[in-house]
């Protein structure tokens, strides 16, 4: 099994950017905890970052034909890009959305997703730890 990990803008800014919301851990811990959980459990992960909202279209539009799962945290791009919302229908490949932060409790902007309807599930507020959550849904483990 393959999946791909995608980041939105930002997020290459963890540790960095509001720890109070967002944590101290940085953006290559992420990357380690994602890999290391891949090879636990048996499974090829790709990781990807851009902060760019062609960029991850171009991402999400590579990984058709050759991915069987994808791990969606789009940052702002959540609440405003149609167009990725359009690119994760057209690939069709099982996609969680993740935030790293309970967005249902902040700004009332944050409670709109345009991804969640290409969504198969919505993994927010559990930290980093959602990303791992995320990924053994996806491989059918617990979640």
């Amino acid at each position: 099994m393959k999946l791909l990990v995608i980041n939105g803008p930002n997020l290459n800014m963890l540790g960095i950017r509001e720890p109070a919301i967002y944590g101290a851990e940085t953006y290559p811990e992420l990357c380690r905890r994602v890999k290391e959980h891949a090879e636990e459990k048996d499974v090829d992960v790709e990781l990807y970052q851009s902060n760019h909202e062609g960029d991850l279209i171009d991402r999400i539009q590579l990984a058709y034909g050759n991915t069987d799962g994808i791990v969606f945290n789009p940052g702002g791009y959540t609440h405003t890009s149609v167009a990725l919302l359009d690119a994760l229908k057209a690939v069709g490949i099982p996609t969680v959305e993740v935030h790293i932060s309970d967005v249902s409790a902040r700004e009332d902007f944050r409670q709109v997703s345009y991804i969640r309807a290409a969504c198969i599930a919505t993994i927010a507020g559990h930290g980093l730890n959602g990303y791992l959550e995320a990924m053994d849904l996806l491989i059918g483990g617990e979640k």
